[in-house]
Parts: C-alpha cells; sequence; structure tokens
C-alpha cells in the first residue's frame, strides 16, 4: 500500500515509520524544513507542500490512500478553518481529480467535537456538540472528508483522538506539581494514536471501510481502556514520582481566578468519558491500555 500523510507530524511520524516497518511506502508531507529533516529521519519519503495550495501538492506522487493529519499550529479558530476545511477541502479536490485517485482518506479529528456531556459515556453513535469556535471547524472538517470526499469518490474517515501524550508530551510536571483542576482525562499514547489509523488503513480493504462494517458511522474513536478522574490521575502520578499529593482545584474555583478566555472556559466546562469498544471490536490492541503503562517511561525518567 502507498500512503501520504499530509501534516507528518507529532502522529505523522510515528504513523509512518509503523507502516514503513509493515512494508508498505510511505510519503510525508511538511511545509518546513525541520519538519522534512524530521520525515526523512524516520526514513520516509519527504515532500514540502502546503495542504491548501492545490499547485503544491502536485508534487506528492499517487497513492492509494492519504491521512490527513495536518496541523494549525495551536492558533485561533480562523487558522484551524483554512488548514482543517480548506485544506482539506483542497487536498479531496486535487487528488479526486487525478487519473489514479486514491480510494480512501482518513482525517484525524479530536474527541474535542462531543462537547460537554456530563462526565457520561459517548462513542462513535453520540451526536457531536462542538461548544467553541474551533471544535466546530473540527466538526465542519468531519463532514468535509466523508461527505466531500464521497463525492470525489473517496472512501473517507474519521479517527478521533483523544488527549495525546507520549514522547515530548508527557506534560509530568503539570500533575505533579499542580494545582489540578477537577474533571476526566480521555487520553491516548502516540503509538496506539498512530496505530488505530494504521489498523483501519491494514485492516479497511479486508473487512469494509467507511459505510462497510469495519467503521459503520465512517467514525473511530482512539481512546484507551480509560478514562481517568483528573485528581486520581495526579494523585497515582505524584506516589509514582514519590512527591506529595499536589494542590486540587474544582472548576468553580479555578473559574473565580477570572485568567481564562471564552474558549478554554468553554473546555473547562465540558465533561465526557470516552469509550473503546469499537476500536477493540475490529480487532486493535492498544500497547498502553491505560495511563499506567503509557506514563511508566516517563516516571521512569523522572525518577531516575
Amino acid at each position: 500500500m502507498h500512503v501520504a500523510i499530509l501534516g507528518c507530524g507529532y502522529v505523522g511520524l510515528e504513523l509512518g515509520r509503523q507502516l514503513l516497518d509493515r512494508g508498505h511506502d510511505v510519503v510525508g508531507v511538511r511545509r518546513s524544513d525541520a519538519g522534512l529533516a524530521a520525515i526523512e529521519e524516520v526514513g520516509l519519503q519527504a515532500v514540502r507542500a502546503d495542504v491548501t495550495d492545490a499547485d503544491a501538492l502536485s508534487s506528492v506522487p499517487d497513492v492509494d490512500a492519504l491521512v490527513f493529519a495536518a496541523s494549525s499550529g495551536g492558533r485561533g479558530a480562523d487558522a484551524a478553518r483554512a488548514v482543517y476545511v480548506d485544506g482539506l477541502q483542497t487536498a479531496i479536490e486535487h487528488f479526486g481529480a487525478r487519473a489514479d485517485a486514491p480510494e480512501r482518506l482518513i482525517y484525524t479529528s479530536s474527541t474535542g467535537v462531543y462537547g460537554d456531556h456530563g462526565g457520561e459515556w459517548v462513542d462513535e453513535s453520540t451526536p457531536i456538540d462542538p461548544t467553541t469556535e474551533k471544535t466546530a471547524v473540527l466538526a465542519e472538517a468531519e463532514r468535509v472528508a466523508t461527505e466531500v470526499a464521497a463525492e470525489h469518490g473517496i472512501d473517507g474517515s474519521v479517527v478521533r483522538f483523544a488527549g495525546l501524550y507520549g514522547p515530548d508530551r508527557y506534560r509530568l510536571e503539570r500533575y505533579v506539581e499542580g494545582p489540578v483542576t477537577e474533571g476526566y482525562l480521555n487520553m491516548i499514547h502516540r503509538e496506539d494514536a498512530a496505530g488505530s489509523v494504521r489498523h483501519v488503513l491494514e485492516h479497511g480493504g479486508e473487512r469494509g471501510l467507511g459505510r462497510d462494517p469495519l467503521l459503520p458511522n465512517d467514525v473511530l474513536l482512539a481512546v484507551d481502556d480509560e478514562p481517568v478522574d483528573k485528581w486520581a490521575f495526579a494523585d497515582w502520578l505524584a506516589e509514582e514520582c514519590g512527591e506529595p499529593s499536589p494542590e486540587k482545584r474544582t472548576i468553580e474555583e479555578r473559574l473565580v481566578a477570572g485568567d481564562l478566555s471564552e474558549p478554554a472556559e468553554r473546555r473547562l466546562r465540558t465533561s465526557k468519558r470516552c469509550a473503546n469498544d469499537l476500536l477493540h471490536e475490529i480487532g486493535y490492541e492498544l500497547s498502553y491500555p491505560t495511563f499506567r503503562e503509557g506514563y511508566r517511561a516517563a516516571v521512569e525518567a523522572y525518577t531516575g
């Protein structure tokens, strides 16, 4: 299988490595010199292109599958729309118009599109309810990934990542030092985030992608086995690191400080637990089923 990863960054590099290890041909697409160097370091073919520039995308070779994992760089809703909606549509239209168009597309989204569910469980069948401008953009991009892709003869699916962590993104000190605001953490290790996409790419043709049995709603939740209360997680992490239990704050106590933007306040008020039943049903085996396994390397580095 020949795969192009558009926006081959934190998860994309790991995805490319996994695919390469399994004998697939992989092209990583980034804009910057540093990004291209990182792609080459993993051993992938590197191509410089901006997903919002159709002419630049012409330098990407024909592939069987596209993975759209581009980032807006943590900027606001307008920047996010330019990448996730406009860039995604540009990529779909460009590749869909080729004589040898890709058969499938996977767009990597976020569980942030669910909004607030009062701590209740959500899954692929739960209606989304984005509460910020940025998560509304992500929801619109999901529609583009499925509906617009279908209009161009491409089978589009969405993989919604929970909170990503792993090398360079453990943020261990945030929880060990505190203060820690209440709520649930839905997480997935980078290796499993990439692995879930890789699994869909490798097995979609066998068991059916999109409207077929593998992903019946065109959506997969990529999250580990145990959403965890932030206070409980912080206490576990502190104990493992040999540190005292950190200071705790309720949501209301955090809001009283008055230093949060409106979108940040909305995010703070959202609470849900993400179920991964479908991830197991399609046969993916997590390398890091819970935070306990996933944070082991970080704890050892901290205490070592």
